[in-house]
C-alpha cells in the first residue's frame, strides 16, 4: 500500500512516512508483540516509518523489550495518557501518524484501512470497535453499554459530531494535526479533547471498523475516574449547556416568580400550606444572573484557548461591551436596590406597613446582589479579554 502517492517509486526518502506512537506503562507482556506487528505492516506495505513507544514511567522490562522488537523509545516523566501522547507526537517525523495501545487489544498487523482515508480528504480516522468486532470480555459491560454511548451522545449533542466510537484508542492523522488543534489535556480525556478540537475546526471525521481484543496485565483504565475526566472536560467545552441554557432557564423562573409574588402578595395556597414565592424569586435570579456572566467568562475564555468558535453572543459582545456601560448599569441597578432598602427602613422604622414591603425588600436584594456580581464579573471579562 502506498500511503501517499508522493512518497511511491524510487524517490529519496527525507523521514519517515507513518510514525506508530504507542504509549507504554507497565506493558512487558504486550508492548513487543505491538511493536513486532506494527514493524511487520510496515514492511508488508512497503511504507516507511517508524515505530515510537512513549515509556510513562514504567518500572517492568517494558522499555527493554520495546527496543528490542526495534521501537525508538521516548520517555515522558509526566504521568498520564495524554502527556504520553503529547510527547510522542512531539517527537515523531512522520507524515501521517498512528496512535495506538501498546496493550495488544489493537491489531498494528494491518493499518492499511485506517491509513487509506487521508488519501481521499480526511483529516482524522478513528477505529470503531463497534462497528468491528470486540472479542468476548474484551470490553467491561459498563464502558460497552453505559459509559462510551453516554460520551458519544454527549459529543453529538455538544459538539454535532457524529462519532460512533469517540472513546476508540486506534486513530491516524496528518502529521501536522495534533500542533494544529492544541492539544492540551493530560488524562484520558485527551481522547475526546482531539474529536472536540477537530469537529469545531471543521476538519473531516471518518470512522472505519477496527478490531479490539482481549488485553494482557492490568489495565490502567479508572471506570469512575475516568469517565468522570471525560465528562467534566466535555462540559467545560460547551459552555451554552454548562452555563447559558440553565442560566437563562433560572433568570425566567425568576422573573416569573416575581411577577406571581407581586400579583399574590400574601402568597399562593398550595394544599394546607402557603408558599410565599418571593424568596424563591431572588435565589433563581440571583443564581441565573451568576450563571449567565459565569458562562460568557466561558466563552471568552475557550475561544482564547482555541476550543470554542466565536458564535454570535461573543460577536455581539464583541461589538457591545463597555466596561464603563457594564459599571453604570451595575451601579444603576446597586443604586436603586440601596434607595428601595433605605425607603422600606423608613416605612418600617415609621411604624407604618406596606402591602407589597416583602416583595420590594426582596426586589432590593436581588438588585444589589445581582449588581455587585455584574460589577465584578466586567473587571474580570476585561482580563480575560481585553478591548
Amino acid at each position: 500500500m502506498a500511503v501517499n502517492a508522493r512518497v511511491a517509486g524510487p524517490t529519496v526518502s527525507i523521514g519517515p512516512t507513518v510514525s506508530i506512537v504507542m504509549p507504554c506503562l507497565n506493558e512487558e507482556e504486550t508492548v513487543g508483540v505491538c511493536v513486532t506487528k506494527a514493524r511487520g505492516w510496515l514492511s508488508a506495505s512497503g511504507c516507511q516509518g517508524e515505530v515510537i513507544v512513549v515509556d510513562n514511567g514504567s518500572t517492568d522490562q517494558s522499555v527493554a523489550v520495546a527496543v528490542g522488537a526495534g521501537a525508538r523509545v521516548v520517555h515522558e516523566p509526566m504521568p498520564g495518557y495524554g502527556q504520553a501522547y503529547q510527547r510522542g507526537f512531539a517527537e515523531a517525523r512522520g507524515e501521517f501518524i498512528v496512535m495506538g495501545d501498546s496493550d495488544d487489544t489493537y491489531d498494528f498487523s494491518n493499518l492499511t484501512p485506517l491509513l487509506e482515508p487521508l488519501n481521499h480528504g480526511s483529516d482524522l480516522v478513528l477505529g470503531n470497535r463497534f462497528t468491528g468486532r470486540i472479542q468476548d470480555g474484551a470490553m467491561p459491560w459498563a464502558h460497552r453499554y453505559i459509559g462510551s454511548p453516554i460520551i458519544n451522545s454527549l459529543i453529538r449533542l455538544f459538539i454535532g459530531a457524529e462519532i460512533g466510537d469517540s472513546q476508540s484508542g486506534l486513530r491516524a492523522f496528518r502529521g501536522n494535526l495534533a500542533e494544529r488543534l492544541r492539544l492540551r489535556s493530560g488524562g484520558m480525556e485527551f481522547a475526546s479533547e482531539m474529536i472536540v478540537r477537530a469537529a469545531r475546526a471543521g476538519l473531516t471525521i471518518t470512522e472505519v471498523p477496527a478490531s479490539y481484543g482481549l488485553r494482557r496485565g492490568e489495565s490502567k483504565l479508572s471506570t469512575v475516574r475516568d469517565g468522570w475526566r471525560h465528562l467534566r472536560f466535555l462540559l467545560l467545552a460547551a459552555p451554552d449547556f454548562l452555563f447559558i441554557l440553565p442560566g437563562l432557564a433560572l433568570g425566567i423562573l425568576g422573573v416569573g416568580t416575581f411577577i406571581i409574588s407581586f400579583a399574590a402578595p400574601v402568597g399562593v395556597e398550595v394544599g394546607s400550606l402557603t408558599w410565599q414565592p418571593v424568596f424563591a424569586a431572588t435565589i433563581f435570579l440571583a443564581i441565573g444572573a451568576n450563571t449567565l456572566l459565569l458562562g460568557m467568562i466561558a466563552k471568552l475564555h475557550g475561544c482564547a484557548m482555541g476550543l470554542l468558535h466565536e458564535d454570535r453572543w461573543v460577536r455581539l459582545y464583541r461589538r457591545l461591551f463597555r466596561l464603563e456601560g457594564v459599571l453604570a448599569l451595575a451601579g444603576l441597578m446597586l443604586l436603586v436596590g440601596a434607595a428601595l432598602d433605605a425607603g422600606l427602613f423608613w416605612v418600617w422604622a415609621s411604624g407604618m406597613h406596606h402591602p407589597l414591603g416583602l416583595q420590594l425588600a426582596a426586589l432590593a436584594q436581588t438588585l444589589l446582589i445581582v449588581g455587585a456580581e455584574l460589577g465584578m464579573a466586567a473587571f474580570l471579562v476585561v482580563t480575560i479579554d481585553p478591548p
